[in-house]
C-alpha cells in the first residue's frame, strides 16, 4: 500500500518533514512512503523545469494521485497559503476530481515558516481545502501525541511542521518535538488507509 508524501521545498525544512513522514509511514507493516515533489513556477517566460529534478524526490503525477492508497501533503507557508508550485499542481487535477480518483483516501499536511507567527496554521488549514474538494479523509494529530503537550517549536493538531530556531536564517534542522510528530503523522495516515482498505 503506498502512501504518498508530496511536498514543495524551497529551504529544505519542508523536505526534511517529508523524510520524516515518510520514515513514519514505512514503520507500519504493509505500507510504503512515496516521496514525490512539484516543479517550480516562474512569474516570467523562461525555460521550463527538466522533466527530472536534478537530485531529490522524482516529480509528482497523475499516476502517483491514482495508485496511492493515502496522501500527506506539505509546503512552506507563503503569507499563509501553499506555496505557488503546489497550488498550480493541484490547479491541473480537475480529471482527478471528475474521475473521484481520491475519494475515501486518508490525508494529512505539513508545513514549515521562518517565524513563529509565519502562517503555518493558516498554511495547514488552506492545504485542506483541496483535499476535500478530492473528497478526501483529513488526519490531524491527536492530543494523545505528547510532543503536541511539550513542543516550542513546530507541531500543531492541524499538521507536523517546523519553525526556524532563529528567524530568516534558513535553519532547516528539526527539533526533536518536530522529527517526533511528523513520524506520528506519517503513522498514523498509513494506519488509517489499512485500516480503510480492510475488508473486515
Amino acid at each position: 500500500m503506498q502512501i504518498l508524501v508530496l511536498y514543495y521545498s524551497s529551504q529544505g525544512a519542508t523536505q526534511a518533514l517529508a523524510e520524516c513522514i515518510a520514515r513514519g509511514v514505512n514503520y507500519v507493516n504493509g505500507a510504503e512512503a512515496v516521496l514525490r515533489t512539484v516543479p517550480r513556477v516562474h512569474s516570467v517566460v523562461s525555460p521550463p523545469e527538466e522533466a527530472v529534478p536534478a537530485s531529490g524526490a522524482p516529480y509528482c503525477t497523475q499516476e502517483d494521485l491514482h495508485h496511492c492508497s493515502g496522501l500527506i501533503m506539505g509546503s512552506p507557508t507563503r503569507f499563509g497559503n501553499m506555496a505557488a508550485p503546489l497550488k498550480y499542481f493541484w490547479d491541473q487535477t480537475a480529471t482527478e476530481w471528475l474521475n473521484g480518483s481520491l475519494i475515501d483516501k486518508p490525508a494529512g499536511v505539513f508545513t514549515s515558516s521562518s517565524s513563529m507567527h509565519g502562517g503555518q496554521e493558516s498554511t495547514l488549514l488552506s492545504m485542506q481545502i483541496p483535499l476535500l474538494h478530492h473528497g478526501m479523509l483529513i488526519c490531524g494529530l491527536p492530543y494523545s501525541e505528547p510532543a503536541l503537550h511539550s513542543t516550542q517549536s513546530g507541531g500543531s493538531p492541524y499538521g507536523a511542521s517546523h519553525v526556524e530556531r532563529e528567524e530568516h536564517t534558513n535553519d532547516t534542522r528539526l527539533t526533536r518535538d518536530e522529527i517526533e510528530l511528523a513520524i506520528a503523522l506519517g503513522k498514523r495516515v498509513a494506519s488509517i488507509a489499512l485500516k480503510l482498505s480492510s475488508p473486515n
